[in-house]
């Protein structure tokens, strides 16, 4: 295994789950609030727990269905030569669903057998205000696509959950099944394409290009897309205020408050970009405002955290972070890709 790039694929996923941590305990505040508890600057240190830990909402939860199910569709496709990854993902996120409690019509053969590991992960059962618009799409029994949505909504419940996409295919395979995989339960073109240039920036970060390229690159994919002009419009906005250099709230307030896909994306975005070198300032501001923290904070730390590596991450962050460990092995695990081998098929089994 590349060592260098295991740090890359390490950092986007612990990234991730450390920006929505830090962002969880403000999630529902506005900025005000933030600082009449935190400071003047807000929050700026991850809160812990009684053991220790820094909790983490449904935005990394379904990061990792999003990777077991990658992998599971990795073991199909090389053992059987054919599979329609969106659909295993999608039982994938069925999955996720059982943890939260909340039962799927038709769906009781892809849970009756909770085979695979990540569902066996006791910790993911914990139920973190996790997205109405994600558990209502999912209990319906009907699979969203880009052709027949399930809804109109734009929320940010797919863009929080690709950055996998990105971490295993090039740039248009990515951008493409980032959008597929949000759509399984987003219809609205910013709630998918939003997730398409999730997924996209990082792809293309992990083929070697310096940040503003990989954001400019993933531009240009979004502009060919039917529906993309407010999200489109929105980036381009993030990206003007970023050339600013002076980071400031009223920046962020321009670009909304990240309840839905191309805010969020672009609250992310202008974050990474302003503070391009340093995890920590570009996290901290991305979880300071009026809206959804703790899904900018995923976002922002799933990108930087390609860009960084975990040696970019403060130690005292990634390492009490929940579910730390399995973090680490299901990153592990998507650079592998697939391993012919009995462990892994009991961890990844093809369906």
């Amino acid at each position: 295994m590349d060592r260098k790039r295991k740090e890359f694929f390490r950092g986007c996923l612990l990234g991730g789950a450390v920006g929505d941590a830090l962002g969880w305990p403000v999630e529902f505040m506005r900025l005000a609030e933030i600082k009449k508890r935190y400071g003047e600057r807000g929050i700026e240190n991850l809160v812990l727990n009684a053991d220790g830990k820094a909790e983490i909402t449904d935005d990394t939860q379904l990061t990792l269905f999003t990777a077991e199910g990658l992998l599971r569709a990795s073991t199909r496709r090389n053992l059987r030569g054919n599979c329609h990854l969106p659909t295993v993902v999608y039982h994938a996120y069925l999955r996720w669903l059982h943890t939260q409690g909340v039962k799927c019509k038709g769906g009781e053969e892809i849970v009756k057998n909770l085979d695979g590991w990540v569902s066996k992960i006791k910790a993911l059962y914990a139920r973190r205000a996790p997205g109405s618009t994600c558990l209502s799409a999912l209990s319906n029994g009907r699979m969203g696509t880009i052709e027949k949505h399930i809804n109109n909504s734009k929320g940010c419940g797919g863009v929080i959950r690709v950055a996998p996409v990105g971490l295993m295919f090039t740039k248009k395979d990515a951008f493409k099944i980032g959008c597929e995989l949000a759509a399984i339960t987003h219809g609205h073109p910013g709630g998918y394409l939003s997730a398409g240039l999730h997924a996209c920036i990082i792809s293309c970060l992990i083929e070697g290009m310096e940040l503003e390229d990989a954001v400019s690159a993933a531009i240009q994919e979004l502009a060919a897309y039917p529906g993309s002009e407010e999200c489109l419009g929105l980036i381009n906005k993030a990206v003007e205020l970023a050339q600013d250099n002076d980071p400031s709230e009223d920046a962020l307030k321009q670009l909304g408050e990240g309840w839905v896909g191309e805010e969020a994306i672009a609250i992310a975005v202008y974050c990474l970009l302003v503070y391009k070198n340093d995890f920590k300032k570009a996290v901290c501001l991305a979880v300071n405002h009026d809206g959804d923290s703790d899904s900018t904070g995923a976002i922002t730390g799933n990108i930087l955290g390609v860009c960084l590596g975990v040696e970019g991450i403060p130690p005292v962050w990634w390492e009490h972070v929940e579910l730390r460990d399995e973090i680490i092995a299901v990153a592990d695990d998507l650079q592998i890709g697939f391993e012919e081998s009995e462990r892994w098929l009991k961890k990844y089994p093809g369906w």
